[in-house]
């Protein structure tokens, strides 16, 4: 199984924020905004990952993560010349995939809750076992910004409709998606929409149509959120500063994934962290090796860590 993250797009809604720099770069808590699917990535196992972006700003991405192997990952970039729609990432990284299934996270969706990725992991193996395709979708009180699904009794999905005036359910599609081998392939059936897109929605559409969709409807306790906005980008921050204050734990952190996980070592993540000793994050990650379990990653108090 392999990963996309794709962190493209011109970021309009959050002008001028957005005028010199990616949108997926911008801060949530102290970590870019991309650690936030990264990890989520990680989480599920997915270590192979190719991160898509504009030409201008692939290389602020490179530098930020490198090679992935800090974090036990192997990570590749491609450039999405024009944002010509979600699912034309999956043609773009038909080599990379080379025929296998994929796991596709958008790199300015956040997903807090810890059943996530257990959910994403599921979605993967069904994918390698059946060829099946899968969606997260999350109940919204606004469903008609969205793709919106609409199940029967049983929880199959029974209709796909992208931003409807009149949403036949409360039901949206969510940034992450979970595909068998033959992703490149449906992708490239498609045409563009009047917008001129390859369109997501179109994609997950075929696969309903043919039979091969699983909806996996999120758990109530977990926290999704789409940071296309001022409004939406501190909302996130305040929210993952809360969560960090009442679960005394560091959210969103690759390095400390990869440790947990045993991809990296004692001794390679303790120097990357002394590289970061005077911030924060890197007295968290020291932390965890000092066997102190905490840091001070607010002003009014230290909070503890693992």
């Amino acid at each position: 199984m392999k990963g996309i993250l794709l962190a493209g797009g011109s970021g309009t809604r959050l002008y001028p924020l957005t005028c010199a720099a990616s949108k997926q770069l911008l801060p949530v808590h102290g970590r870019p905004m991309v650690y936030y699917p990264l990890c989520l990535l990680l989480e599920a196992d997915v270590r192979e990952i190719l991160v898509i972006s504009t030409p201008s700003d692939v290389s602020r991405y490179r530098e930020l993560l490198g090679d992935g192997r800090r974090f036990g990952g192997r990570l590749s970039y491609a450039v999405q010349p024009s944002p010509d729609g979600v699912a034309q990432a999956l043609l773009i990284a038909k080599d990379f995939l080379g025929g296998e299934p994929v796991a596709l996270a958008l790199g300015d969706n956040l997903f807090l809750g810890g059943r996530v990725p257990p959910l994403l992991r599921e979605a993967v193996q069904r994918a390698v076992r059946s060829e099946e395709a899968t969606v997260f979708a999350c109940s919204v009180r606004d469903p008609e910004r969205f793709g919106v699904v609409e199940l029967d009794e049983s929880g199959r999905a029974i209709s796909l409709v992208e931003k409807p005036k009149t949403p036949r359910s409360d039901l949206c599609v969510t940034g992450l998606y979970v595909y068998g081998s033959d992703a490149a392939r449906e992708a490239g059936a498609l045409r563009p929409s009047a917008r001129g897109e390859l369109e997501i929605s179109e994609l997950n559409r075929r696969y309903l149509e043919a039979g091969r969709l699983t909806v996996t409807v999120l758990p109530e306790d977990t926290l999704w959120m789409d940071t296309g906005t001022p409004e939406s980008l501190y909302e996130a921050s305040a929210l993952v500063r809360a969560l960090e204050k009442r679960t005394k734990k560091l959210i969103a952190s690759p390095e400390e994934i990869a440790w947990r996980k045993g991809w990296i070592t004692d001794r390679e993540l303790r120097a990357f962290a002394e590289e970061l000793a005077s911030c924060a994050y890197g007295k968290a990650l020291l932390g965890l090796l000092d066997g102190r379990g905490s840091l001070e990653m607010h002003k009014e108090r230290e909070v503890e860590y693992r």
